[in-house]
């Protein structure tokens, strides 16, 4: 390949990679103005703050599995203890939501640190079973604890004044405050994987021995990611605790860990807006449903899971990915066959 066919090639792929990356700029964009502008649209302000609440609960997940190479299936422990935190912070002691959504954020990281210190210890299978046995306990410790409400949860749950001032009783100021947290999260979790951090867990998720060999601390880099994880994923539930008014023992069962997998999975696991797409998917699917076909609504969703796993096993955005990397692929190989 002569000089001038390479810098052809590489001219060539230098602006197909710019065009996409324009592209997925204006997307975002796009997007960003039609969430700043759902409520004046006809969508229902809640139903968009529970589908917000579960995108970042699955962004959170997704920074272990799809950039960690982490599988849980105990992140609904995360999810719903700090649910439940939130809840009784705001409504026993009269915190205001700010504070709470801290609290529960922190409570839910300082678990995920010592479930860290024990998972990290194994791989595979037994790291996510033992997520799976430690998320049971919690979830025994939510039904017997005195100040969760048992089977009836925390109930009324008062969503009070941001800061002591402006108050989020009403649903489209609340709706703004969870957009922000929500962007805020998403560009956080952004940041990470595109830092000097985030390649180490990559190269971690790729080929741990070879990160071992390089000298990094394989154990440390994992733990950090577990607990940076566990704290998004608690700062989701206790937005949801605010935003329904009430954390059930349905937010800390292995079942929503399984959800979050499925919405994880069917949005494309490793990419950043996939388990957006995956829990805006299962969340409509829900409550489309619910009314239609009661409790057959999760045969239908596992169905479609089935057919995803089938026919797009990197899930709907990721196959959208690899379709426009094989159109560049393709671009390149023909701007190299006319040089």
């Amino acid at each position: 390949m002569t000089a001038t066919t390479t810098e052809t090639v590489t001219s060539t792929s230098s602006s197909l990679l710019d065009k996409a990356a324009k592209i997925t700029r204006i997307t975002y964009i796009v997007l960003l103005a039609f969430a700043l502008a759902a409520p004046f649209l006809g969508l229902y302000p809640v139903f968009v703050m529970k589908l917000l609440c579960f995108a970042l609960f699955a962004c959170a997940f997704n920074l272990l599995l799809g950039f960690t190479g982490l599988l849980s299936f105990g992140h609904a422990a995360f999810f719903g203890s700090a649910a439940y935190v939130t809840g009784w912070f705001i409504k026993s002691q009269n915190w205001t939501p700010e504070l709470g959504l801290i609290a529960g954020a922190v409570a839910a990281g300082l678990i995920g640190l010592l479930v860290g210190l024990v998972a990290i210890r194994r791989q595979g299978i037994y790291f996510a079973m033992i997520t799976l046995a430690i998320a049971q306990m919690v979830y025994f410790v939510c039904l017997q604890a005195p100040f969760t409400g048992g089977e009836d949860g925390l109930q009324g749950v008062p969503r009070g004044k941001l800061f002591g001032l402006f108050s989020l009783e009403s649903d489209i100021s609340l709706y703004y405050v969870v957009l922000v947290v929500f962007v805020g999260c998403f560009l956080f979790i952004s940041r990470i994987v595109h830092s000097p951090f985030g390649q180490v867990l990559k190269m971690i998720r790729e080929n741990e021995p070879r990160a071992i060999s390089l000298g990094y601390n394989v154990d440390r880099y994992k733990l950090l990611a577990f607990v940076l994880s566990a704290a998004l994923t608690g700062l989701a539930g206790s937005l949801k605790t605010l935003v329904m008014g009430f954390a059930t023992l349905s937010d800390v069962h292995w079942s929503m860990s399984g959800e979050v997998i499925l919405m994880t999975l069917l949005g494309g696991v490793g990419t950043f807006f996939g388990p957006v797409m995956g829990s805006g998917i299962v969340i409509a699917l829900q409550n489309l449903l619910a009314d239609k076909v009661g409790s057959w609504v999760t045969v239908i969703i596992g169905a479609i899971f089935v057919l995803c796993v089938l026919a797009f096993r990197k899930g709907v955005v990721g196959e959208l990915l690899a379709f426009r990397e094989r159109r560049r692929n393709a671009a390149g190989r023909n701007a190299s066959s006319q040089a």
